[in-house]
């Protein structure tokens, strides 16, 4: 028997029924996940303060005392792709949001997960060839690598993006799998996701590229200069991955973020071609970090843009493709020039962004790696920007004067400490211990 939808009055709710759809757009609440069990009058009171009416899946619970009235939420029914149109919403709202603090120094923290991405691979590999061979997918593994990211992206957020921007990775698949729950993460951390949200996040996702085993590869590697119909054999990948991962015990936030990960505020996206007010909040975080990725990943022939040109796109695409407050959200939890960023400082110097002060975002700290005349410094030189410039005047300030592309000769960070020619844990020993 199918799954059928039911109205009914928040006050006649119980606990074990599933609350499948709301009389208002899921934004406008505090839940993040579209979609969840009763289990508890506390949910019954917190629904009760934004509701009056839900939708629940009759088949999952016990028979519900059911409104007479049939009428639908009509919210976001429309799919039309509509270009550049601007979609205005409401500000997100995270139900009881989680305030994290950076306790754990960056090298601390890089030693701590130096491992973390070799085994992300490895276990991204080994699912992806069952799934492709036909075999039964275990995502055990995946599921444990996405725990241990989301514990150190809460201890301290720069570590893995730093690792993920400087690490060499010909595969873009599983790179782009991963770089994607890199920065979905940190967004979702800067937003106060709790543990458990987070931990539904980086999962879907690692697995959101499930479907792209079955794409030539070929195809793979013109991914953003496609044909009309090769783009149409394209976007047969999400569907595809959620097919194939319908059977293996993921929970319905996961599969959400896997499904509508290419999903955009406008309803310009696929599979389904959903607008904003019906894209679960998680799904919106992957989709975000997914698309930034794609922007800044090498690949093939392809030029990829540099972290501040794809940030100011990504700003100019605020309530178009991405919802506002997203936008900023998630250039305030990566930075005008995000960790691993390559840069020029006003003076001349060169080097690599390591981290990021949200109330100075212009103001970086960097490892500098070369000096005025671009040669090689024999060790390296952090400068925390924001300090440097504290008690300075503008006309004496350092600046970062522009974003470099990946592989600017003489800024290769392998070669130096990670935090400085002070530091005893060299940065290539780091990586390769």
């Amino acid at each position: 028997m199918g799954v059928q939808q039911r109205k009914i009055m928040v006050q006649d709710l119980e606990v074990g029924m599933y609350v499948s759809d709301l009389d208002r757009p899921w934004h406008q609440t505090p839940f993040p996940i579209q979609g969840f069990y009763i289990r508890s009058q506390d949910d019954v009171r917190a629904l009760s303060s934004h509701c009056k009416w839900v939708m629940i899946d009759v088949a999952e619970i016990r028979q519900p005392k059911e409104m007479t009235e049939s009428n639908l939420p009509v919210f976001g029914r429309s799919a039309k792709r509509r270009g550049r149109e601007e979609i205005q919403l409401p500000p997100l709202s995270i139900r009881e949001p989680v305030s994290y603090s950076r306790d754990v120094p960056l090298d601390k923290e890089i030693k701590a997960s130096r491992r973390l991405l070799d085994d992300a691979e490895m276990a991204l590999q080994r699912l992806f060839a069952t799934i492709r061979d036909g075999g039964v997918a275990d995502i055990r593994p995946v599921a444990d690598i996405a725990r241990r990211m989301v514990a150190s992206v809460v201890r301290q957020p720069d570590a893995l993006l730093w690792l993920s921007r400087i690490r060499e990775n010909d595969d873009y698949v599983y790179r782009h799998s991963m770089n994607t729950a890199v920065w979905a993460l940190v967004c979702g951390r800067h937003l106060g996701l709790n543990e458990t949200l987070l931990n539904h996040l980086g999962l879907g996702c690692l697995l959101s590229q499930v479907g792209k085993c079955f794409l030539p590869q070929e195809l793979l590697e013109r991914e953003g200069h496609m044909s009309a119909d090769e783009y149409a054999q394209y976007r047969e990948y999400v569907a595809r991955g959620v097919a194939k991962l319908a059977d293996c015990g993921l929970s319905r936030a996961v599969m959400s973020v896997v499904q509508n990960h290419r999903e955009r505020h406008n309803g310009s996206g696929f599979p389904g071609g959903i607008r904003g007010d019906r894209i679960p909040l998680l799904a919106k975080v992957a989709g975000i970090g997914e698309f930034f990725e794609s922007l800044i990943a090498p690949r093939g022939a392809y030029e990829p843009m540099t972290p501040a040109k794809a940030v100011a796109m990504l700003y100019e695409m605020r309530n178009i493709e991405f919802q506002e407050d997203l936008v900023e959200g998630f250039i305030r939890a990566i930075g005008i020039y995000p960790t691993g960023s390559l840069v020029e400082l006003t003076d001349g110097r060169r080097g690599i962004v390591m981290s990021h002060s949200p109330e100075r975002r212009l103001w970086p700290r960097v490892m500098v790696m070369t000096d005025s005349h671009h040669q090689s410094l024999k060790s390296a030189k952090v400068i925390d920007l924001a300090r440097f410039n504290e008690d300075r005047d503008a006309s004496e300030s350092l600046t970062v004067r522009e974003c470099l592309p990946n592989g600017t000769e003489n800024l290769d960070p392998s070669r130096y400490d990670v935090t400085g020619g002070e530091s005893r844990w060299s940065l290539a020993r780091l990586l390769s211990g």
